[in-house]
């Protein structure tokens, strides 16, 4: 017994090798895929960049100019709010502006005033001194006289009274000077709030100006009308979604890789696609991302083998130029295969040979004529 059980072991052991040897080749025949290939093969679906075009403020919706299917070129108008109360803020804010403007001018011109005010009091203050230097002379000399005996007392206490009266003329002058300087200061600061109040009166206009200019929505991009989400007559929200646009200068097809063939795929790498509804065509289109987190595969794999792999995504760009060649024949949601070089220095076989349609057209020109190199 104990013969017969190492004999057994030793023929499954040898068995075991052999198969592991082979498993490349077993699971290659079994799955179709050789993950050692120098091109990389799976199904995906084509994609594209979906932008809302949304309203900036909240409002009736008054007119869409696009209905869904529709090609539009980047800044199309695609639709227009209501823009009554807009307008009828930006005339109120008009003659607000008007009115701040005049302010201007009248502050300017209490600046005017209040200059001339004080250049009077200083002039005031310099006939004041001048009579109050010629009233100190007369106060001396009937001083002197009156000590002497010779000039009237009378004379001495007239004069003293004119000193005096005088020099408090003069203090008054120069008390109206100052106030006429304060005043002249507040003027300016009028002049200065009033350029200000222009100023955000201004800004209130331009501001209301953006927001007429917004009320007009335009497209981002080219692109394609996916969906109309409002309606004329509708009143929406501020950021509310209109339409939904598909951009067709961004397509790409989406499709997944097992770990070992992900990891070999580069960034920029040549990809090709071949759409089902399409077969005859090879559309050329370059890798532009790889994910870094592996996920388990999607529910459009079939085997149950392949379900259980953790797969990577990734994406095939196709060029922008030949996107707008063929943008009347570009559509999203479409299956087809995705193929890829893992080894950069692999020539393409022949039936992945770039094969796309001349002129933009999707059909085959007379004697089957296409454009396309490597």
């Amino acid at each position: 017994m104990t013969r017969k059980l190492l004999l057994v072991l030793l023929i499954a052991a040898i068995v075991a090798g052999v198969g592991y040897s082979y498993w490349p080749e077993l699971k290659t025949l079994a799955t179709g895929e050789d993950e050692n290939a120098a091109i990389a093969a799976s199904n995906g679906r084509i994609e594209a960049v979906e932008i809302d075009v949304a309203s900036k403020t909240a409002g009736r919706l008054q007119e869409v100019y696009v209905q869904e299917g529709d090609y539009v070129a980047a800044g199309e108008e695609l639709a227009k709010m209501d823009t009554a109360s807009l307008e009828a803020q930006l005339r109120e804010a008009k003659a607000q502006l008007r009115s701040a403007e005049i302010g201007i001018d009248t502050a300017k011109s209490q600046v005017t005033q209040r200059q001339a005010e004080k250049e009077a009091a200083e002039a005031t203050v310099a006939q004041q001194d001048a009579t109050l230097e010629a009233a100190e002379k007369r106060l001396t000399r009937s001083q002197t006289l009156s000590e002497r005996g010779t000039g009237s007392v009378q004379q001495y206490d007239d004069d003293k009274a004119a000193y005096e009266g005088a020099k408090a003329a003069l203090a008054a002058a120069k008390a109206k000077v100052a106030a006429a300087d304060a005043a002249l200061g507040y003027a300016r600061a009028g002049v200065i709030n009033a350029e200000a109040q222009v100023d955000a009166v201004r800004a209130t206009v331009e501001r209301i100006k953006t927001d007429l200019d917004d009320s007009t929505l335009t497209s981002p991009r080219m692109g394609r009308i996916q969906y109309r989400v409002a309606q004329p007559g509708e009143v929406v929200n501020a950021g509310s979604a209109i339409l939904n646009l598909v951009d067709l200068s961004d397509v790409y097809m989406t499709f997944f890789l097992p770990t070992l063939q992900a990891g070999r795929v580069a960034l920029g790498a040549e990809a090709r696609i071949v759409l089902d509804a399409a077969p005859q065509y090879v559309i050329p289109a370059t890798i532009s991302y790889v994910a870094d987190v592996a996920q388990f595969t999607p529910k459009t794999v079939e085997t149950a083998e392949e379900r259980q792999k953790l797969m990577f995504r990734v994406k095939a760009q196709i060029p922008s130029e030949l996107l707008k060649e063929h943008i009347r024949y570009v559509k999203t949601g479409l299956p087809g295969m995705a193929y890829v070089k893992t080894d950069s220095d692999a020539a393409w076989p022949d039936h992945l040979k770039v094969n796309v349609p001349r002129g933009g057209s999707p059909e085959p020109e007379p004697g089957g004529a296409l454009t396309g190199a490597e």
